[in-house]
């Protein structure tokens, strides 16, 4: 289920009049809300993922690629070692995702694409987070916005 909020130019919102899309799982549209926007990549993506296992997502970051979109990953440590993570498939695809050794958890679920727009969440890049988990998804058309997560 896709839901849109206008915010309005304002003290409370902290940022102008931008789309915000709002997005629940399980089966709520977050993981083709996301391969939608990858598709729309013209200049960069950024990641930053806790858990990445969706092969649907992993497609649609290295179609960018190969579209001549620069592409940075970071993942979190347990990617090195998880099952099913796509670490090894982007990695095989000429990305080499750098791998958060710094942090006990690299708990961050973000994209930026274009320095104009971000996708955070509580939202795992993972099959399980869009069938089985109650999860949440913002996608932020917010040049403002992306700015201060690019600079994180």
């Amino acid at each position: 289920m896709r839901y849109v909020f206008l915010l309005l130019v304002g003290l409370t919102t902290g940022f102008a009049s931008d789309k915000i899309e709002v997005f629940f799982s399980p089966h709520g549209g977050c993981t083709k809300a996301i391969v939608e926007e990858l598709n729309q990549a013209k200049q960069t993506v950024l990641v930053q993922a806790y858990s990445f296992t969706s092969a649907q997502i992993a497609k649609a970051v290295v179609d960018a690629h190969k579209r001549g979109v620069k592409v940075s990953i970071i993942l979190d440590r347990s990617q090195r070692t998880e099952r099913y993570s796509s670490a090894t498939f982007l990695d095989n695809s000429g990305l080499a995702p750098l791998i958060d050794a710094r942090h006990a958890i690299a708990h961050n679920k973000v994209m930026v694409i274009d320095g104009q727009t971000v996708i955070t969440g509580s939202f795992n890049f993972t099959k399980a987070a869009e069938q089985s988990n109650a999860e949440n998804l913002l996608i932020i058309h917010d040049a403002s916005v992306a700015s201060k997560y690019e600079k994180n």
